[in-house]
């Protein structure tokens, strides 16, 4: 059931106010800034996502590696992980906000991407924007490190860019017919972001008092 939660993660990391407006910009990079040709866009797409989710990946194997060091402290490091989830809540609820969390003004002058390079600008991307998808990507990796394992950590980081990783994909080709989808996200974004900031401070605490694993073992 982590899995799905960190997939689910994912997807709303993608419809996050600082990163589905620049979704256009993204496919025009991946067309290679002229008019879009589907074999091309599709393939840049998959090099895209491919380049950031090793940087996740490794992310992950890092906060597993981190956390079953840790495990003789696991209360102190379930405290420590529900509060800093708690913290990103509260940032969505809009309690404070924090330019760090913005993600970048701009973006960088990219053109005539192939597969590799595509995969290139993606771990850039996956560094680069880590303050914009920060608070999911955030709770994925101390959801991770509360595992103790460094393989389980690497698949929940796994589902998690697969939650990111598939929108990318599917709206290289069907951007166009998703317009009216994404025109309504935008409208309600200030429901959507009270809801992911409910959601997140939930998680949190489920993880502050050592209670994430008996929610899931219900859930499941």
């Amino acid at each position: 059931m982590q899995y799905i939660i960190s997939f689910l993660e994912g997807i709303i990391t993608f419809i996050s106010p600082c990163l589905l407006p620049m979704l256009p910009i993204y496919i025009t990079y991946f067309a290679g800034g002229g008019k879009r040709n589907t074999h091309a866009t599709l393939k840049n797409a998959f090099g895209f996502v491919l380049g950031f989710t090793i940087v996740f990946i490794a992310m992950g194997a890092l906060a597993g590696t981190v956390g079953s060091f840790f495990k003789e402290y696991a209360t102190a490091v379930n405290i420590i992980s529900g509060i800093i989830v708690i913290f990103f809540g509260l940032n969505f609820l809009g309690v404070f906000k924090l330019n760090i969390f913005n993600g970048p003004s701009s973006m960088a002058n990219v053109s005539n991407l192939g597969f590799f390079s595509s995969g290139l600008f993606g771990m850039i991307f996956s560094v680069g924007w880590t303050p914009c998808v920060g608070a999911f990507l955030g709770s994925a990796l101390m959801m991770a490190s509360q595992q103790g394992h460094t393989v389980q950590a690497m698949i929940m980081l796994t589902a998690y860019s697969a939650g990111l990783g598939i929108p990318f994909v599917l709206s290289a080709v069907l951007i166009d017919k998703l317009k009216s989808t994404f025109d309504f996200i935008k409208k309600h974004y200030a429901v959507i972001n009270s809801i992911c900031g409910g959601l997140l401070i939930f998680i949190g605490l489920m993880m502050a008092f050592g209670m994430i694993g008996r929610f899931i073992t219900f859930l499941g």
